[in-house]
């Protein structure tokens, strides 16, 4: 921090002035009342009265005061950097009042910012742990309860033996799927995870994945199908892996959350000559406006007890947005809670088609 301090006359001059009027009017009462001088002679001993009285008087007010005022200041500015507040570092020290309150003042606001926002983080922290620890928990006691029974003696019924590996298996099964999910969001926060990129017809894509997730619909007879039924086939460029990922990770949240006998429709909308959007929408139960801005959060559930019954590593949601926007594109949400869900993400079309 720099030892040279801003100065600020106004205060001293203000005041000199004050003191030196005072001074010399009274000097010049007493000296016509007194001494009974002349007028022109108190007219004369007050203008040297007042020159010399205001010089004496800015010297002690803007020195002896600035002085006392700058070595509290200084103790301020020391306690501050102890902070390490890019504010007042490396900044000259200031006496001016008006500037030093605005330095504090936009110093304290500044440290009540990163107070919130390490305190959102501390939150955001302590639940994510304890929704990792409950997602994992949960397979891992399925798992140890069917094991630790066939241990205890049902390993001589083979009906039983058969059963309760293949429920164990289930529940290994979920396990790596968490972990293969938090695996992939963590390699797409931190840019280690390369996209391959290359053209492909979405329409195409989406079409596979209505094949794939046929049977899970039928379960809820749930309709899965594209807006318009004589759409054409659209090239897009991106990821087509991660692409497909995330057109079966929002087309099974339709389903998981779409009502039975609902349906899930494909819309593909050209927005700009260089741009399409892809729309997936559904009129299940909707979304309940404050849970909105954390849909995209990890282990984020809207309804706390029925999804986890629907099963899913609860990262889903996340990934999309990661690969969304690792591809540099948009993705949006909108809902009515009772009516329905709809989501849309952007994607660069083909260069020449």
């Amino acid at each position: 921090m720099k030892i040279s301090f801003k100065k600020t006359y106004k205060f001293a001059v203000k005041s000199a002035l004050y003191i030196s009027l005072f001074a010399t009017g009274f000097v010049m009462l007493l000296a016509t009342f007194v001494f009974k001088t002349t007028a022109h002679t108190v007219f004369l001993f007050g203008a040297i009265f007042i020159f010399i009285t205001y010089i004496f008087s800015f010297i002690v007010l803007q020195y002896r005061v600035e002085r006392f005022i700058y070595r509290r200041v200084k103790k301020i500015y020391d306690d501050v950097s102890l902070l390490e507040s890019s504010t007042f570092i490396n900044k000259p020290i200031t006496t001016d009042m008006e500037t030093l309150t605005r330095e504090v003042k936009k110093f304290a606001t500044d440290k009540k910012l990163e107070i919130e926002m390490l305190q959102v983080r501390e939150e955001y922290r302590r639940e994510f742990l304890g929704n990792v620890s409950h997602e994992l928990k949960t397979p891992l006691f399925t798992v140890q309860g069917y094991l630790s029974t066939l241990i205890d003696g049902a390993m001589e019924d083979k009906s039983i033996r058969k059963k309760y590996l293949k429920r164990a298996e289930k529940g290994v099964e979920r396990l790596i799927y968490i972990v293969e999910d938090l695996d992939m969001i963590t390699k797409l926060e931190s840019g280690d995870l390369n996209l391959e990129f290359s053209d492909f017809d979405i329409v195409d894509l989406i079409q596979n994945v209505f094949d794939l997730l046929e049977m899970k619909a039928d379960k809820k007879k749930i309709t899965l199908s594209f807006e318009n039924y004589h759409i054409q086939p659209t090239f897009v460029n991106g990821d087509k892996d991660k692409i497909q990922q995330v057109v079966e990770n929002l087309i099974v949240n339709s389903i998981k959350y779409g009502k039975i006998g609902g349906s899930s429709e494909i819309a593909i909308v050209n927005l700009t000559p260089k741009k399409v959007l892809v729309r997936v929408t559904d009129n299940g139960e909707g979304i309940e406006k404050q849970n909105i801005p954390r849909l995209f959060e990890r282990f984020y559930r809207v309804d706390k007890s029925g999804s986890r019954s629907e099963g899913g590593s609860g990262l889903g949601l996340a990934i999309v947005k990661h690969i969304i926007e690792a591809h540099k594109e948009k993705i949006y949400v909108e809902s009515e809670f009772g009516i329905g869900s709809e989501f849309s993400f952007t994607l660069e079309k083909m260069a020449h088609s």
